[in-house]
């Protein structure tokens, strides 16, 4: 995925190809069939599938930093998308999640890994890093390989380091203060 809906790949003979859409929306829903092809390619689907829909801008996000996420699920049936199972899209709550607290099922940690503020990922979770063997009671059945789509809406990274005078320095935060301090500690953008 690049930027002004273009996306570029290289096929199976390593020649590279740019094919550029007439809107953002086309090029989301390209990737987002061939992340899909990708998985029904696969003779096992033995870790989680991901595709950038949207870059997303700033430093990709690490162990430890928290971040707010929409997200929209799907159990993946029939080789493709079936119903949804869980989503925040239209609630007023985004979810909160500190990458590496376990807190979620092991498939958002890893494929989440290196997300920017505003990026936008598909995944492809296998039953193993996501809910196995005893699914979801009324949600998720036993064994279900799960689809998501989640966007990065706000990021607090708290990679930090000690500077020469002992003092406490952010190496990854932006140079520029957030206008706005919020008690949360999220920036107000």
């Amino acid at each position: 995925v690049q930027p002004n809906n273009y996306s570029t790949f290289y096929d199976d003979q390593r020649q590279n190809w740019s094919i550029m859409f007439e809107s953002e929306k086309a090029a989301m829903d390209f990737s987002k069939q061939v992340c899909i092809a990708k998985c029904n390619s696969s003779p096992v689907l033995d870790s989680v599938l991901y595709q950038d829909l949207v870059l997303g801008e700033g430093q990709g996000v690490e162990v430890g930093d928290s971040l707010e996420i929409a997200y929209v699920g799907w159990l993946f049936q029939n080789h493709g998308l079936g119903q949804v199972f869980d989503s925040n899209v239209n609630k007023d709550k985004l979810l909160r999640l500190k990458l590496g607290s376990g807190k979620v099922i092991k498939g958002w940690e890893e494929g989440m890994m290196g997300m920017k503020k505003g990026g936008r990922r598909y995944l492809i979770i296998p039953p193993a890093w996501a809910y196995g063997a005893q699914g979801v009671a009324g949600r998720v059945p036993p064994d279900s390989t799960l689809v998501f789509e989640v966007e990065v809406k706000r990021v607090k990274l708290v990679k930090e380091c000690s500077g020469s005078d002992g003092q406490s320095v952010s190496s990854r935060d932006s140079p520029a203060p957030s206008p706005v301090p919020n008690s949360d500690g999220f920036s107000a953008d």
